[in-house]
């Protein structure tokens, strides 16, 4: 009896491969299904939307130049994942030598708040403070605690050391805390509110 296995090939696998092949309408769904994803880490490790539009457009069309040498050895949304990443951070060190100063923090980029949600009261709120973090910090705290990146994965990826990593990551941690202090507090005060109405 002879064993073999026998790979199923999905829907996914087809339209990723017709999207190496150049089908543009793959690739079109390609982008529809990854690019909330691939955007919203673009967009986190800018903290600014207008160059995370300009960079994010950047990536897809790194992507599509890559696709025909994608192999396979990970799953497609991991490596547009990786470039994604790389491209971002490449265009961020580019910004940074060509501005040869750090971002200053912008005081009026909060937006307004249109209070439908809790939800998105607090994740406007995460972002506003996210956006007050030194471009460093904020890369070291998404590259780790979002992303799930490792301190040495940082060091490499950034160009410092672990060490380093872990510093930025304390300095981010320890201001998010201070400036989303409010949070815990609002929501404290309104649990007491309800516990004494009861």
């Amino acid at each position: 009896m002879t064993n073999f296995s026998v790979r199923m090939i999905t829907t996914d696998d087809l339209e990723l491969r017709r999207a190496m092949n150049g089908d543009e309408r793959a690739m079109r769904q390609l982008w529809l299904r990854h690019s909330p994803h691939i955007d919203a880490v673009v967009r986190r490790l800018c903290g600014d939307h207008d160059i995370a539009a300009d960079i994010a457009q950047e990536v897809w069309i790194q992507i599509f130049r890559a696709l025909p040498g994608y192999r396979g050895e990970s799953q497609f949304g991991t490596w547009a994942h990786r470039i994604a990443v790389n491209r971002t951070l490449n265009a961020l060190r580019k910004v940074k030598r060509l501005a040869k100063i750090e971002t200053e923090i912008d005081e009026d980029t909060g937006g307004v708040v249109d209070g439908d949600t809790d939800r998105t009261f607090l994740a406007e709120s995460i972002d506003k403070a996210m956006n007050e973090l030194s471009p460093g910090a904020r890369m070291v705290f998404v590259l780790h605690d979002i992303e799930g990146y490792t301190h040495d994965e940082i060091g490499k990826e950034l160009g410092i050391t672990s060490g380093g990593s872990k510093s930025q990551l304390f300095k981010a941690r320890a201001k998010l805390r201070r400036l989303l202090a409010h949070l815990v507090d609002e929501t404290m005060e309104v649990g007491r509110i309800n516990a004494a109405s009861l």
